[in-house]
């Protein structure tokens, strides 16, 4: 059976230069979550909403992508619903409990540590504005995750330069694994 490959964008969605709208446009493989509310989002709606769209499939056969407050509710839905999923790749996790990180959303804190029961990687940049690298590093710690800095990448979206980024189909072979 076919791999699914769910997209879920963080704060205000991901535009069309986005590395995650690349994605999305490669196939019926690839689905965008869509949330009700991109800018003052709620966790419990983001988590339902994913909940919602995965269980339309074999669990054995879903990888989640996220970006930024994406992966926060990737491990917000791990914690509150414990499926076992084929995998997730989290890039820059966003640090919501940080003083930068001053944005409407509810239910997000606190960020959940738990081990993560599927294969995960975190990719982190060294010089993103809203996860600084050891939080990045703690994150993937906790949530026993292959962690993968890509250096001075900024926040690894459009406006860093991350459109069509072909690494992340490399990176996302070893989740597939």
């Amino acid at each position: 059976m076919e791999t699914k490959y769910f997209i879920i964008p963080g704060l205000g969605n991901s535009g069309p230069n986005h590395w995650q709208t690349h994605l999305e446009n490669l196939g019926d493989h690839y689905i965008r979550i869509e949330q009700n509310e991109w800018d003052k989002p709620n966790c419990e709606d983001w988590i339902n909403n994913i909940e919602a769209a995965v269980s339309k499939y074999n669990l054995d056969n879903v990888i989640l992508i996220g970006h930024s407050l994406g992966c926060t509710t990737i491990a917000h839905w791990a914690k509150k619903f414990k499926h076992k999923i084929k995998g997730a790749l989290l890039v820059a996790p966003s640090d919501i409990e940080a003083q930068v990180y001053t944005f409407e959303a509810t239910g997000f804190t606190p960020i959940p540590l738990d081990k993560l029961n599927f294969k995960t990687i975190v990719v982190t940049s060294e010089n993103d504005v809203w996860v600084s690298l050891e939080r990045a590093k703690y994150f993937a710690e906790k949530w026993g995750s292959e962690l993968i800095n890509i250096g001075n990448a900024e926040h690894i979206n459009a406006d860093s330069g991350f459109g069509e980024w072909k690494e992340c189909l490399e990176i996302l072979k070893k989740i597939e694994k």
